[in-house]
C-alpha cells in the first residue's frame, strides 16, 4: 500500500523546509543545485506532495544551517510524515494561506478571521501574557485577515452558534464594533456567516468547533481547536464525517439574511 498523500505533518514539514529556504533568500533551483538534488523534488517536499528521507531532510538543513531546535523538530515531522492524523500545534496560517475553501463551525466565539483588534486584545486580557506579545499576536491575527480580501479571495463559509453574539467578550463597546465588523465583512462576496440559533437540540456541533480547508490540488483537512493545541485529522472517513456534520448545521442555521437580522437585533441593543 502506497504511504498517505499529503499528510499534515508532510504539509507541516514542507512549510518548514520552505521557511527555512526563504530565510536565506534562496530559489528552489539554487537550493537544489547547492544540495545536489532536483528542483522538482524540492518543490513536491515543500508542498507536502512527497515525503523526503532523513538523510535528504538532513542534507537541506545543513545547507540551509538551520538552528538546532527548529532541525530537531522538522526531523521528527519526516519521521512521523505518513501517519494520517494528528494532534499537534501544525501551521494553522499557512493552511488558511493555501486553502481553496474554507468551512468553520464556531459555537462559542468569533472566528479569528472575523475578529477585531479589541476582541483579539480581550480574548489575551486574562492570560499572564506580555502586552508586547499580545500585540504581536493581535498583528500576527490581523495580517491573517488578507486571505478574505486579496486578489484571490478565499471562499470562507462560517457558521456561528448564537451564544458568540451574546457572550460578553471585552464589553458591549467591544461586542458591539465587532458585530458591526461581522456584518460589514459578511457582506462580501466569498463570505457567508450564518447564525445556527439556540434551542436546536442534538446537533454535531455540540462536540466542538472545527474548520474543514479545501486545497485545489491537495486532499482535505480537518482542524480541531483544543483548548491546549490543536488537531488536525486527514483520514477520508473522518473528513466525510465532518463535512456532513457541517452541512447538518449548514441545514439547522439562519439564512444569511435571517442571520443578518438576528446579528442586527443584537447590536441594536448592545448600542441602546
Amino acid at each position: 500500500m502506497s504511504p498517505p498523500f499529503a499528510t499534515p505533518r508532510a504539509r507541516a514539514l514542507g512549510f518548514g523546509m520552505k521557511k527555512a529556504r526563504l530565510a536565506r533568500k534562496l530559489g528552489v533551483r539554487e537550493l537544489a543545485r547547492l544540495a545536489q538534488l532536483s528542483p522538482q523534488e524540492i518543490s513536491n517536499w515543500e508542498h507536502g506532495k512527497r515525503v523526503p528521507r532523513p538523510e535528504e531532510v538532513a542534507t537541506i538543513l545543513a545547507v540551509l544551517r538551520v538552528a538546532p531546535d527548529e532541525r530537531a523538530r522538522l526531523f521528527d515531522l519526516v519521521r512521523h510524515a505518513n501517519e494520517p492524523d494528528w494532534l499537534a500545534a501544525a501551521t494553522f496560517v499557512e493552511y488558511e494561506r493555501t486553502a481553496s475553501a474554507m468551512v468553520q463551525w464556531a459555537p462559542s466565539l468569533v472566528p479569528g478571521l472575523l475578529q477585531t483588534p479589541a476582541y483579539i486584545r480581550a480574548l489575551f486580557a486574562t492570560t499572564p501574557r506580555a502586552k508586547a506579545d499580545i500585540e504581536e499576536r493581535v498583528m500576527r491575527r490581523l495580517a491573517r485577515r488578507e486571505v478574505l480580501s486579496s486578489r484571490h479571495a478565499l471562499p470562507f463559509r462560517a457558521v456561528l452558534g448564537e451564544a458568540v453574539l451574546h457572550l460578553n467578550i471585552g464589553g458591549r463597546e467591544v461586542m458591539a464594533e465587532q458585530l458591526r465588523h461581522v456584518l460589514a465583512v459578511s457582506r462580501a462576496r466569498n463570505v457567508s456567516v450564518r447564525v445556527l440559533p439556540e434551542g436546536c437540540g442534538h446537533h454535531p456541533g455540540l462536540y466542538g468547533p472545527f474548520v474543514i480547508f479545501d486545497f485545489a490540488d491537495l486532499p482535505p483537512i480537518v482542524y480541531l481547536e483544543l483548548y491546549r493545541g490543536n488537531g488536525y485529522l486527514y483520514h477520508r472517513e473522518h473528513v466525510a464525517d465532518y463535512r456532513s456534520a457541517a452541512e447538518s448545521l449548514s441545514a439547522l442555521a439562519l439564512s444569511e439574511s435571517e442571520s443578518e437580522r438576528l446579528i442586527q437585533g443584537v447590536l441594536a441593543e448592545l448600542e441602546a
